[in-house]
């Protein structure tokens, strides 16, 4: 290491106390998701908002599970918090009003933050190369995108870096060098893993309809949960299957060392796994250090629906909460209350889309039982919530009772699709509340005997 990035390395490492002290009243902060949100550099920041002495602070996050300091009653009452994608953790703060929730597009997410004003990022880092470079690890995220955007545009940009030995190296575009550091803080807590969700006989039903679909060769994008786990072990059969995604999840891991995923078909960076972070387990973790196939980049490049389009095959599998006889989609609320976010969804249900042979699926369970017993239908008349992906955009919609195709179909053939995979205690209303609604003709005879019941 040539000894003037080791000097500046030491003449900017401090305190997380002291970084915070470099701030001022109307910051407007980024913190990346999940392991990038930066532990101790939170804490301090969130004393010093609690004790008074900063105001006028608007803070930018989603998916917390790390800066938890941050979500404390006495700190959110005295700066504007905005979540872009609810963890448990915000959820019960954001139905009581504690703080404010923003939907956006992921592709959008740095230039929004732009155009809001932020200007102080901070972010999780692993510790520095021999050329003066911190890779920001497993969640580049929207944060350092904002960065390269302001530093481009010449605007005025604070970086505070929590370097963790604990934190892999990822290769791709996400690195910062030490001159654009303000201060930097070291604190080797242990990265927040989340445990592999066992599929159930539900998710395994879907993932199958999904699989069917997918050919050998097509580049997958996957979310996080039981179903995305239940469809890549649905792929162990296929060949040649490549990653491109916002998040790079277990599942990967498994397809790759089951030699099904190799990325040698893909259009855009081909060989190369292409996330914008990561999430899972230890060991996913150590898989992506240094590991050069794997790539963490900034997501206003991997969420571009232009760029994800490059990929032929492309295949976006997401889940969603409720979808209506219309073919509209809710993702992110329960009624109008929030309850995640859309995250990368309607970028690339675009890109598979635009994708030559692309295709997107969104799928759910076709009920829920509520506290009392009583089951009732996630397939609706007409969805109570936000609309996340509009009735023009929905490609495949998928439960455990069938997988449909919508795109381009009239509203009486949408209706009579959806009627088909919705749980078999309610395709006979759901077939009325069609018939009241002008949906189907009040003549037509729908036989339903024949739709699939046996899940």
């Amino acid at each position: 290491m040539e000894p003037k990035w080791r000097q500046m390395y030491n003449d900017k490492l401090t305190t997380p106390e002291e970084a915070v002290k470099l701030i001022e009243n109307g910051a407007k902060f980024a913190l990346p998701t999940i392991n990038g949100a930066p532990k101790l550099l939170s804490k301090a920041l969130a004393n010093r908002i609690a004790n008074d002495e900063l105001s006028d602070v608007e803070l930018i996050i989603g998916l917390n599970l790390n800066a938890l300091d941050l979500i404390k009653p006495e700190v959110l009452t005295k700066m504007h918090y905005i979540n872009g994608y609810l963890s448990p953790f915000e959820r019960p703060e954001a139905l009581k009003n504690n703080m404010d929730v923003m939907t956006w597009r992921y592709f959008d997410d740095a230039r929004m933050m732009v155009e809001r004003g932020l200007n102080v990022c901070f972010m999780t880092a692993a510790p520095m190369d021999d050329h003066g470079y911190f890779s920001c690890a497993l969640n580049n995220s929207h944060t350092f995108s904002l960065f390269k955007r302001l530093k481009k545009a010449g605007k005025p940009v604070q970086l505070f870096l929590e370097v963790n030995k604990n934190a892999p190296t990822c290769y791709g575009y996400n690195q910062f060098h030490i001159s654009d550091v303000t201060a930097l803080v070291e604190g080797d807590w242990d990265l927040v893993e989340i445990p592999q969700e066992v599929p159930n006989d539900r998710d395994t039903a879907i993932a199958s309809y999904i699989a069917e679909q997918i050919p050998d060769g097509a580049c997958i994008q996957l979310g996080i949960g039981g179903l995305p786990n239940a469809v890549g072990k649905q792929l162990l059969n296929k060949k040649n299957l490549g990653c491109h995604s916002e998040m790079i999840v277990e599942a990967y891991l498994d397809l790759y060392e089951a030699g099904v995923m190799n990325n040698s078909k893909k259009n855009y960076m081909t060989d190369r796994f292409i996330g914008t972070m990561a999430t899972g387990t230890k060991k996913l973790y150590e898989w992506i250090d240094h590991n050069p196939a794997i790539w963490i980049n900034g997501l206003d490049e991997v969420c571009d629906p232009n760029i994800v389009a490059l990929n032929d095959n492309f295949m976006s599998i997401n889940s969603i909460i409720e979808f209506d006889l219309g073919g509209q989609i809710v993702a992110d609320s329960m009624g109008v209350k929030p309850y995640s976010g859309m995250g990368g969804q309607p970028d690339f249900v675009e890109g598979a889309w635009r994708s030559k042979g692309g295709k997107s699926f969104l799928a759910m369970y076709s009920s829920y039982t509520d506290k009392e017993g009583k089951q009732h239908s996630k397939v609706v008349p007409k969805v109570s919530g936000w609309v996340g992906i509009t009735r023009n955009d929905v490609q495949y919609l998928a439960t455990e009772y069938g997988c449909v195709f919508l795109k381009g179909k009239t509203i009486t053939e949408k209706a009579k699709l959806v009627i088909s995979i919705a749980h078999p205690d309610f395709r006979e209303s759901l077939v009325y509340e069609a018939k009241k609604m002008g949906l189907i003709s009040s003549t037509s005879d729908i036989n339903i005997k024949h739709m699939r019941k046996d899940i």
